[in-house]
């Protein structure tokens, strides 16, 4: 009996090592009926606080394809017990759709072969690779509601020396504060395991700031949120507010295009500038709907004759613009509008204004192009423009200077090209203009953002990365109302980021922060997750309780039924609902 038992641990080993070392494979099947997947512990919540920053195994219930299942296709229901006896009932649903659990009496089964597989007394066995750690997913049919088991070897000087064997356990959703375990229970559930006289305990907990919300019983979805985790010590009770003594880091995701945002406008003026360049590189173009009624040809004509009429440079015009602005920004609520809104916008940046509001098609830019380089070589208009501008307009309108005007082709690309290169110019100006207006960051800063050698697409990702930090600036500045010098912070950290990784609008930026930054936020607020975490021991042989109420499972195999109170008329409850995940943990010596 005992040479079977080894001999099935080293089948089952090897397979695991096989899986480990093979860099092509990410999963592999056992006994026909078991699914093991090797992947990142922070992909998995319920786990990752053991093993976030690690490579693991999960082993999980093969599904059978689809054309396989015949008239078993049906879900499948498992009555369980997540807080009672395996005959009661916390309807626990399991579908074909996700991963699947195995049975508890399973999951201990694997788990003994993988700790005899790493234990150095087993001869057959020895000096082996040390194994990714294992999880198992579990139904939960048992009395204490299992939904994890995992295993870990500990090693010293690359020799396992024990293992540790984790469990986790949920409950379903439960509204009333009184029947959530207590700390002294929590700190009670250590005690009999461990038999500690000294303990650690650590608190955390998140709450959203940003995100979706719910307006008269309508949720308005949000791809962008920001949350905050606290991490405290000196715990006095479950579910307590995180002291401002608290560490207190932010999680800020930002997606462009939200119409709550400042930066609204200005992203859809990045979307044409997008659409331009998605032209020149696919050769087709699907045209945003116009602002403005006027066509573009006529929007341009108008404009022209209303520079010949006025009989001045574009620079006399640009001066009474400015002191419009300037009017404006004096009774504009929207701070943030109006450092973007610049008053010295010269006559290529006004153009563009008036092109992509109204542009419809290629003819039309050709068309406008057209008129305007035919007022230049005839002298008809004397416009003003930057500088430092650096777009073929804006040389055609240096040469026109001295009368003197380079033939241009608008045949091809080559319209479509002017007018993104104009579009490039304006939009670096208005958010150089922001950025150092406020003091966030210094031209050196800026100079691979602000790149002309590299090609137009290039050029066009890069503003778009600095779009996407204006929008995460908006969203902390506007929303959270963070000081100056967290915002100075933010932003080197964003420019950092993105002078080395691509466009990622998924990418979490982190930012520390002081608790009373934000006090006004989460104080009177529910946690979407509260944690406290209790440990004995040190080094390798430190083991630890925790305890995980959230407002949604952190399993992703289960489906709990919720039986939550009436709503009331807002479509608010009194108090939340809290899923609750404990999870301990045990240390076991081979030596």
């Amino acid at each position: 009996m005992g040479s079977k038992v080894v001999s099935s641990a080293e089948e089952f080993s090897s397979l695991l090592r096989s899986l480990q070392d093979d860099q092509s494979s990410t999963s592999c099947t056992y006994e026909e009926d078991i699914h093991m997947i090797k992947m990142k512990g922070d992909q998995l919540t319920a786990v990752n606080l053991y093993c976030a920053n690690q490579t693991i195994f999960v082993c999980e219930k093969a599904v059978p394809k689809i054309s396989d299942l015949g008239e078993e296709l049906n879900t499948e229901t498992s009555d369980c017990s997540a807080d009672g006896d395996a005959e009661d009932s916390c309807d626990v649903l399991q579908t074909e759709q996700g991963p699947q659990p195995l049975t508890v009496m399973k999951a201990r089964q694997l788990l003994s072969l993988y700790t005899l597989s790493q234990n150095p007394d087993v001869s057959t066995v020895d000096n082996n690779p040390i194994l990714h750690p294992l999880w198992v997913r579990c139904d939960m049919c048992d009395p204490a509601g299992t939904a994890w088991f995992g295993a870990e070897p500990v090693c010293v000087a690359h020799k396992v020396t024990g293992i540790k064997l984790y469990s986790v356990t949920c409950k379903g959703s439960a509204v009333e504060k009184k029947s959530l375990v207590t700390l002294e229970e929590l700190k009670q559930v250590h005690k009999n395991r461990h038999h500690s006289s000294s303990m650690g305990i650590k608190g955390s907990a998140k709450f959203s700031l940003f995100g979706s919300t719910v307006v008269e019983n309508t949720t308005i979805e949000s791809q962008s949120n920001v949350t905050v985790d606290f991490k405290w010590s000196h715990v006095e009770s479950i579910l307590e507010i995180p002291p401002l003594s608290s560490t207190a880091t932010l999680n800020i995701k930002v997606v462009c295009g939200d119409m709550r945002s400042p930066m609204f406008e200005m992203y859809r003026e990045l979307e044409f500038l997008q659409t331009l360049a998605d032209g020149l590189k696919t050769g087709e173009t699907e045209w945003m709907e116009p602002v403005e009624s006027t066509s573009a040809v006529n929007l341009t004509k108008a404009y022209l004759e209303e520079l010949r009429n006025m009989g001045k440079t574009l620079q006399d015009q640009s001066a009474k613009t400015a002191e419009t602005q300037k009017l404006k920004q004096e009774t504009d609520p929207s701070i943030f509008n109006s450092f973007l809104e610049r008053g010295d916008l010269d006559f290529a940046e006004q153009l563009w204004v008036r092109m992509r509001k109204s542009v419809t098609s290629y003819q039309d830019i050709g068309d406008c192009l057209k008129l305007v380089v035919e007022a230049l070589r005839y002298g008809d208009i004397k416009p003003w423009i930057h500088r430092d501008s650096s777009s073929s307009l804006s040389k055609l309108i240096l040469q026109s200077y001295h009368q003197q005007i380079d033939h241009v082709s608008l045949t091809g690309i080559t319209p479509v090209t002017m007018l993104l290169e104009v579009g490039l110019d304006k939009m670096r100006k208005d958010y150089i203009n922001y950025l150092i207006g406020e003091e966030l960051t210094t031209l050196n800063h800026l100079c691979y953002y602000l790149s002309t050698e590299v090609d137009l697409q290039e050029q066009v990702i890069r503003l778009r990365k600095l779009h996407h930090l204006l929008e995460i600036i908006a969203t902390c500045g506007m929303f959270l109302g963070l000081p100056y010098d967290r915002l100075f912070v933010l932003t080197q950290s964003c420019l950092n980021h993105y002078k080395t990784s691509t466009y990622n609008e998924e990418h979490e930026f982190k930012l520390q922060i002081k608790p009373a930054l934000i006090s006004h936020f989460y104080q009177k607020e529910h946690p979407v997750m509260w944690g406290v975490e209790i440990s004995s021991g040190q080094g390798l042989r430190e083991v630890r309780t925790s305890l995980q109420l959230s407002d949604k499972p952190l399993v992703d195999h289960v489906f709990f039924e919720t039986d939550l109170p009436n709503e009331t008329i807002n479509g608010d409850i009194e108090e939340p609902a809290f899923f609750s995940t404990m999870m301990c943990c045990s240390f076991n010596s081979f030596v």
